[in-house]
């Protein structure tokens, strides 16, 4: 429904289909967190040290680890001075560019990231994939990958 101010208003089905999806992604990440907890990690911390673990050497530039998961560098920054205190990575420096870190997966955080990855699986199976129909899930995947691609680039990357 459009109204005199232009404004778009979302019909009850985009309500609804726009509430369901808040629902599912708040309710996940709860979940998901909640199951991380045992291993005193938090979803960040993981997905900081798959990140890590799937990237050459192990490590990433800073700015490019705060882009794969979309947090500011600041709040990256804090984040990684508390793994470092876990001693779960470490920050090298960058020899073509002085002002550039590295966070770097260290062998404790392959440890970890190896120890808790099946578990973390586990966790996605049993809370999302084993929920939703093959057919659905692949639809599902099909329909979000453009907006996923979208937002990336409107953030200035993708």
């Amino acid at each position: 429904m459009d109204t005199d101010d232009g404004t778009r208003w979302l019909t009850e089905d985009e309500q609804r289909a726009w509430r369901t999806h808040l629902d599912v992604s708040r309710l996940l990440s709860y979940q998901l967190e909640r199951d991380l907890q045992p291993f005193g990690l938090t979803l960040n911390d993981y997905e900081i040290l798959v990140n890590l673990s799937e990237s050459a050497e192990h490590r990433m530039r800073m700015t490019d680890l705060a882009a794969a998961t979309l947090q500011s560098k600041s709040r990256l920054s804090h984040q990684i001075t508390r793994m470092e205190k876990a001693e779960l990575v470490r920050r090298e420096s960058c020899e073509s560019d002085k002002r550039g870190l590295f966070a770097v997966l260290t062998d404790h955080g392959w440890k970890t990231v190896r120890h808790v990855a099946p578990h973390h699986v586990a966790s996605v199976r049993r809370h999302f994939i084993d929920g939703v129909d093959p057919a659905d899930l692949a639809h599902l995947e099909r329909t979000l990958r453009p907006l996923t691609e979208k937002l990336r680039a409107g953030r200035g990357r993708v």
